[in-house]
This record gives C-alpha cells, structure tokens and sequence, in this order.
C-alpha cells in the first residue's frame, strides 16, 4: 500500500517536497527558521515533472538544512502571483518570508544541487555575520 500512496503523491519521504496551497504557506513558509525551497510547476508541464524528480531525489540530503516545498501554480495562483512567478519550473529559496534567490527553468542534477549548496552556504554566511 506504501508503494500505490508514493505514486500517487499521498505520502512522501523526509525532506521530498510537500505539498504547499495558497491556504497553507503562511503557516509553513514565513515561519520557518529553516530556508525553505518552494517548487512552483504546473502538471502539464513536461520540465517541471523532470524538476520534481530532480528535487524528490535530492531532497532528502538536505533534512534538518532546509524544507521542501512544490507549489501547484495552476491550483494556487495567489502565492505564485506574489512572488512574481511567470514561468514554470521554478524554485524559489525563501528566508524569513522573502525570496532570498529563485532558479527558473530546468537544470542538470548537478546544477540544481550546487544552487541549493550555494543558497544554503550564503544563508549560513549570512546568519554567522549578524550573530
């Protein structure tokens, strides 16, 4: 049964993105002390099922770094509108509520993970300096 829930997007693993709606990323986003990074992707969007792939399998590496987002721009119009989302895939890497960088499009698996990398190293750097 665990299997048939993963196909269809009702369970996921530690640090896979979660599902986010316009109701519910006030909770999730702005609060979080960890950087959050929000997937925004439309389902007929053939780049944008390859990026959830991408970010499903990496995901993981980062628990307890970051959170995980994807963003249904086609259901929830409000959050990818306020923050000037036009273009699908996109991920925004979000901290204290703003968008602190954005990746549009798709790219390698290697491009991705040294784009989070770096987004997670500014972050820290950041955060040292006003300690």
């Amino acid at each position: 049964m665990g299997f048939l829930k993963r196909l269809l997007g009702l369970e996921t693993i530690p640090g896979e993105p979660a599902p986010l709606t316009d109701a519910s990323y006030d909770a999730l986003v702005p609060a979080s002390d960890l950087p959050c990074f929000v997937y925004v992707f439309t389902l007929m969007c053939s780049g944008c099922q390859v990026m959830g792939g991408l970010l499903n399998e990496i995901g993981p590496d980062y628990v307890g770094r970051a959170l995980f987002f994807k963003l249904d721009a086609t259901k929830n119009p409000r959050t990818a509108a306020a923050h000037g989302v036009t273009g699908v895939p996109t991920v925004l890497c979000i901290r204290g509520g703003s968008v602190a960088d954005r990746l549009v499009g798709l790219v390698p698996l290697d491009d991705l993970r040294g784009w989070i990398d770096r987004a997670l190293a500014t972050g820290e750097a950041d955060g040292a300096a006003s300690r």
